[in-house]
């Protein structure tokens, strides 16, 4: 090929990837179409159009690309259905009532344990209750009259239903395998068997090499705990984010999360060994188990709480200061855990903007090129051999980046020069801080 050919080249059209979900759902991207419903919703309601209203908070709820919302309208009934995970909830509105309900399982053994578990978790719910139908089925339950369902109840009740709904038939059917049968589960969509293989052994690998690292860390676990809870963490939220498993999977990172911001009477030492635990059971695992957690699922809320710009920058801030006394003692392992707790952490607990969500995203897609690759994702950003970085595709991607955000953030300009490619440690410090120094101010009007 000639230089004029080379400069002329029409660009390569990007490879067609693999259509995989990465990380928690999150309805705090709406459109402004999504807005302008829910002000309609206010509006109708209290004017006591109480069936336009619940029509424009159905409208608020919908996601074009989730396509989880459906209602339509019939002889002064609305009929509703939308999907949370791997639930179908449904229902109906007219003048009068509004009422919600899914099914969680069905069972021919009302045994007393799985009954005396829904009658506590009762308790903890403040607008929906668990409850048995006539066919013997174990639903979840919410209504209301008209005058009390403002689109505000609607959407926290509507909300604690879904969730609870989504989390309990796995755990239930999980621990209760004997007594209880799956219900309306049709619309899951399975993962291929490729996929699945690529996670579990990818799950498998991460809790082997951590556990052994923890074991041989030059650093005693009880001198040090807050290394050893780094790699941890770190561990937790990348599993979370980058399986996105269901199930037993999903409670147990949940409840490891709990377990450590736990205020209680166990010191850092014991929360570690607690949390080594829970991944020793994890490891224990059969592929079965795993392989049946792992499918594709449509979602209406999220469970991860907006934060601003600010907040992610202030959070990376203050923990990236933890690297320098690792890294100068060439504790790199432990080092690099600490950016990898900062983007974990933050999107297990956080829906940060759209740009901070795309480079956290593309953080690890970076730091574990080898996982992408076996997914069936192009390119390595990252050679685990080598120790070698793409530089231009890395650049090339954090470009794609901002000008994909460009209308909406028009200050959003990563600064590439302050990337370090020295190594692994090195890079994922000047990646976040780069993000830390980002001005994501939105375009006013």
């Amino acid at each position: 090929m000639g230089l004029f050919d080379r400069i002329f080249q029409k660009a390569k059209e990007p490879s067609e990837e693999p259509i995989i979900r990465f990380g928690r759902y999150s309805d705090s991207y709406k459109e402004d179409e999504n807005y302008e419903a829910w002000n309609a919703a206010i509006e109708a309601f209290t004017e006591g159009n109480f069936l336009d209203s619940y029509r424009h908070f159905f409208q608020y709820l919908r996601d074009e690309d989730e396509d989880n919302v459906r209602f339509t309208e019939e002889n002064g009934k609305l009929h509703f259905e939308f999907f949370q995970g791997s639930k179908r909830i449904w229902g109906e509105a007219n003048a009068l009532k509004f009422k919600a309900e899914a099914k969680i399982a069905h069972t021919e053994d009302f045994s007393v344990r799985f009954l005396r578990r829904l009658l506590e978790q009762n308790f903890g719910l403040k607008y929906s209750r668990f409850a048995l139908d006539e066919d013997n089925n174990i639903c979840i339950v919410f209504d209301t009259y008209t005058l009390d369902g403002s689109p505000y109840k609607l959407y926290y009740a509507l909300k604690e239903l879904a969730v609870n709904a989504d989390k309990q038939d796995d755990l239930l059917l999980d621990e209760f395998e004997t007594l209880l049968d799956a219900v309306e589960d049709k619309h899951i969509r399975p993962v291929e068997e490729a996929e699945k293989e690529v996670k579990y052994h990818f799950i498998i690998r991460k809790i082997e090499d951590l556990l052994q690292a923890i074991d041989q860390s030059p650093l005693s676990p009880s001198e040090y705990p807050g290394a050893i809870s780094y790699l941890l963490l770190s561990l937790t939220y990348k599993l979370d984010y980058l399986i996105k498993p269901e199930g037993y999977m999903m409670e147990a990172l949940e409840r490891i999360h709990r377990k450590y911001f736990a205020k209680d009477d166990l010191n850092n030492v014991e929360k570690n060994e607690y949390l080594q635990e829970e991944f020793k059971k994890l490891l224990g695992r059969s592929k079965e188990d795993y392989f049946r957690e792992l499918y594709f699922t449509t979602a209406t809320f999220g469970i991860t709480s907006p934060e601003n710009h600010n907040r992610v920058a202030n959070f990376i801030q203050m923990e990236l200061r933890n690297m320098d006394w690792y890294y100068e003692n060439s504790y790199l392992q432990i080092a690099t855990a600490i950016p990898n707790y900062i983007v974990g952490y933050s999107m297990f607990n956080y829906a940060v903007p759209k740009p901070d969500r795309q480079l956290f995203r593309l953080y690890y897609r970076i730091t574990e090129s080898r996982f992408f690759q076996e997914l069936g994702f192009q390119g390595a950003y990252y050679n685990e051999t080598t120790k070698q970085f793409d530089r231009r595709a890395i650049r090339r991607a954090i470009d794609d980046i901002r000008l994909k955000n460009a209308d909406q953030y028009p200050h959003f300009r990563p600064v590439l020069g302050q990337l370090n490619y020295d190594n692994l440690a090195t890079f994922s410090r000047s990646f976040l801080e780069m993000i830390q120094d980002l001005d994501l101010s939105r375009r006013i009007g």
